[in-house]
């Protein structure tokens, strides 16, 4: 399949930036060209800009039972394309084709979830303190919308931000990420294609800075969401605050995995090894750190073992590779500078540990045992194919550990005890916890984090309110 060279598209026109101006897209398997995408500057903003706020007026007037028929046509069109939108997402980012597909699976059941969510989007008659008198709270779309997406789910970064604010009656201006840019266009392509109105979507590529630095300050833009790294979005949260826009963060975390005496190790092996691995461990909820009674150490650690040496490490289109590469060199230099810190400070490395091959972003999947709470992998979130194991004495010292840290973007647990459950859902400081389950991020519960880990939702109903300005109206007749 030949990779495009990825446009921007502004007002239902796919174009080249004003300029000309372009980067390339790297395949990670191999470090290989494979295109270019449009490097948008300020002209190519300010058109982007005028087109969503000409959008915005013709979105928000349609009704939304009219909204939800565009969005899920949209889905059909996205599962129909899913094979040709999956290469090109394992070209440019990495994840085993199996993996691709699942994202834009899930991408189409948000679609259709927000799609029917936003004919639920109320306000509510209040009883007036007169008879002559009513009195009315409406709910109406914020305005325009700008998004930054990630490179590590291209297209389940976008969706759940986009069927937000569609499903509300928002336009959005998507600022997609320059490594993975083709599979996003796609994305937004199947809206395009299944109705929606010139101007209510856009999308844009360029320099983070420059188009954050533009956007978020613009009087047209009234919402900001971002998904990204915490030092990032408290970057950008500063600059919203500064002009009172409204902001979702989805930021950074560091998701502990309490393994109680009492769990069912096998089970908690084949949830959290698979877990782990996924997407390379480039996953914002992806489990990190383990923290397991001692009584059950040593049969966990044998097993994690032999399920990461069962393993096939390559090139996500080969068939039956369970992990492919990591998606840029940046994250194979922070794998080693992880794992050097570790042994440094006396941990054991139970397998991996190393660069694999020349070619490439491969770095083996590692398991770190007995890290000191001192080592960066304790402390900083590896974004990659590693696991600290750490013993603990009893389950209060595990959930000590667990709220150690200034994240609280998800945790895991596994136990087999009532008492522990209800202790781990009352005590654990998180904004998602699965007990004795993978992540379950499905579109109708909340999605997001506390402290650290950001605020706000990208799932669930409570979402929806993110892209809504709540009106009080009270009339009187006379």
């Amino acid at each position: 399949m030949t990779y495009p060279n990825v446009q921007l598209l502004i007002n239902n026109e796919w174009r080249a930036a004003r300029s000309g101006a372009s980067l390339p897209v790297h395949n990670p398997a191999d470090g290989t060209v494979i295109g270019t995408v449009a490097r948008a500057a300020t002209a190519d903003l300010d058109d982007a800009l005028a087109a969503a706020a000409a959008g915005f007026n013709v979105w928000r007037n349609t009704p939304a039972v009219e909204r939800a028929k565009t969005m899920r046509a949209a889905a059909v069109l996205l599962r129909e394309r899913t094979d040709s939108i999956a290469t090109l997402l394992t070209l440019e980012q990495g994840k085993p084709l199996a993996e691709a597909k699942v994202e834009i699976g899930m991408a189409a059941d948000i679609i259709e979830w927000f799609a029917d969510e936003g004919r639920r989007v109320y306000g509510r008659i209040v009883s007036p303190r007169a008879m002559n008198q009513q009195q009315m709270v409406l709910k109406e779309p914020v305005g325009v919308v700008a998004a930054f997406t990630p490179w590590n789910f291209p297209i389940n970064q976008v969706v759940r931000k986009l069927c937000g604010a569609l499903a509300t009656g928002c336009s959005m201006i998507v600022k997609a990420a320059e490594e993975t840019p083709a599979s996003p266009a796609e994305l937004i392509r199947a809206f395009v294609d299944a109705g929606l109105p010139a101007g209510v979507v856009g999308l844009v590529y360029g320099d983070p800075a420059e188009i954050s630095n533009y956007l978020i300050p613009h009087p047209i833009i009234r919402k900001i969401t971002f998904t990204g790294s915490t030092p990032v979005g408290k970057q950008l949260a500063a600059l919203a605050g500064a002009h009172m826009k409204r902001v979702t963060m989805e930021l950074g975390g560091h998701a502990p995995v309490i393994i109680a005496g009492d769990a069912n190790i096998p089970h908690a092996i084949k949830m959290m090894a698979g877990a782990k691995f996924r997407n390379a461990g480039q996953v914002c909820i992806s489990p990190t750190r383990y923290l397991v009674d001692e009584s059950v150490r040593e049969e966990f650690v044998a097993g994690f073992v032999k399920y990461v040496n069962g393993m096939k490490i390559g090139s996500g289109l080969e068939a039956g590779v369970s992990m492919g590469p990591l998606a840029n060199p940046r994250r194979v230099t922070a794998m080693q500078q992880i794992t050097e810190d570790a042994v440094k400070r006396g941990a054991k490395i139970a397998t991996g540990g190393e660069r694999i091959g020349t070619a490439g972003n491969f770095f083996a999947p590692t398991i770190i045992l007995d890290a000191p709470l001192d080592s960066s992998v304790f402390n900083n979130e590896p974004f990659g194919p590693m696991a600290a194991v750490r013993s603990v004495k009893n389950l209060d010292e595990a959930i000590t550990e667990a709220n150690r840290l200034p994240f609280g973007l998800s945790a895991y647990a596994f136990t087999s005890s009532i008492k522990n459950a209800h202790q781990l859902s009352s005590q654990v400081q998180t904004g998602m916890l699965w007990i004795n389950q993978p992540a379950a991020p499905w579109a109708e519960l909340p999605f997001g984090g506390v402290k650290d880990s950001g605020y706000g939702s990208e799932g669930g109903p409570e979402a929806l309110e993110a892209y809504l300005n709540t009106k009080t109206v009270a009339m009187t007749s006379v």
